[in-house]
Formats: structure tokens, C-alpha cells, sequence
């Protein structure tokens, strides 16, 4: 068992050191353009990822005083994807919330979803900027449609989920960091 675990986080730790630091500076740079422009961050995910949309989006509200909302409320989820059609609704909720010059932040393990993709898509024709998460293939997808596009080198849902919360929450830190400097 104890081989287990070390190997584990092993693996999360290479994960973690996989990001090209530049990739978070741009992040920043770009949260910080949108907050300079009084516009907004919206995140969204399926399944994990959505869960870690609504945390960094309480954390963007609350410890970073950054406006941000995320597409993880249940009623907009099944309301959309029942009239829309589930491919659909990341898009449609787009249409109704987004702004030019808003930030979206796409989050998906195998940046294969549907949903992401198509959102990716109408994000940028809105006129928002967009940042994708994914993990698993290098030529996923999702990775192709952002302006920043931070990829974890792994195909397990945990450790790529895990490695991009961990950084997200480091940008928001950063972010806070900076701010009291100010």
C-alpha cells in the first residue's frame, strides 16, 4: 500500500511541475486584463471539473474580489441541455451571460467534450477570451480552440483533475498576492 501512495503522488508531483509557468503567467495576465476591463471569468466543467469551476469561481468572488460565475447550477445545466440538447448547453448559457471581453474558462480531463468544444467555439465568436484545461492526448480538441491552453501530460481523470485545480488555485493566489502589493 505504502508503494501505492508514493508512486501516486509521485505522479501528481510530475503532473504539477508539467506546467510551463508561462502558460499561468499568461493566465494571470489575461484574468487581470478582464478585471482591468470591469468584465467577468466564467467557468465551467462536466462532472469533477465542474466542481472545480465552482470553487475557483468562489475563490475569484471572495478571496480575489474578482467578478466570476460558473455554469455549474443544475437548473441552468438541465434546463439548456433539455432544450438545446446537452452538446448544446455551455453555449447557450454563453449567449445569455457572456460579454466581449469576459474570460471562459473550459475545463475537460480528455478535452473531448462536446459541449467544451462547441462552447470554445461560441466564446470566441462572442468575443470572449478563452482558457481550456485537458489533459490526455496532446492533440485533444479542446487544446486547439483557447488563447491559452494549459495541458496535463496524463490520462487519469484524478491526477489530471487534481493538477488542474492546483493550478488554478495558484493563479487566484497569485492574484491575491499581487493585489496587496498594490
Amino acid at each position: 500500500m505504502n508503494i501505492y501512495f508514493n508512486e501516486y503522488f509521485n505522479r501528481i508531483k510530475l503532473s504539477l511541475d508539467s506546467v510551463d509557468n508561462s502558460g499561468l503567467e499568461a493566465v494571470v495576465n489575461l484574468i487581470n486584463n478582464a478585471v482591468k476591463n470591469n468584465k467577468k471569468i466564467i467557468t465551467v466543467g462536466n462532472g469533477g471539473s465542474a466542481s472545480i469551476a465552482s470553487h475557483i469561481t468562489v475563490d475569484l468572488i471572495n478571496a480575489a474580489n474578482i467578478k466570476a460565475l460558473s455554469f455549474s447550477d443544475s437548473g441552468i445545466i438541465t434546463c439548456f441541455s433539455n432544450d438545446y440538447g446537452y452538446e448544446n448547453w455551455v453555449s447557450k448559457a454563453l449567449d445569455c451571460y457572456a460579454d466581449a471581453g469576459d474570460v471562459a474558462v473550459l475545463i475537460s480531463s480528455s478535452g473531448q467534450s462536446e459541449n467544451m468544444l462547441i462552447g470554445a467555439e461560441k466564446a470566441r465568436s462572442l468575443g470572449v477570451d478563452v482558457i481550456t484545461l485537458t489533459g490526455f492526448s496532446t492533440n485533444n480538441p479542446l487544446r486547439k480552440l483557447g488563447d491559452i491552453n494549459l495541458w496535463v501530460d496524463s490520462d487519469q481523470y484524478n491526477i489530471v483533475e487534481m493538477t488542474h485545480h492546483i493550478w488554478l488555485l495558484a493563479v487566484i493566489d497569485y492574484i491575491i498576492e499581487n493585489n496587496k502589493e498594490k
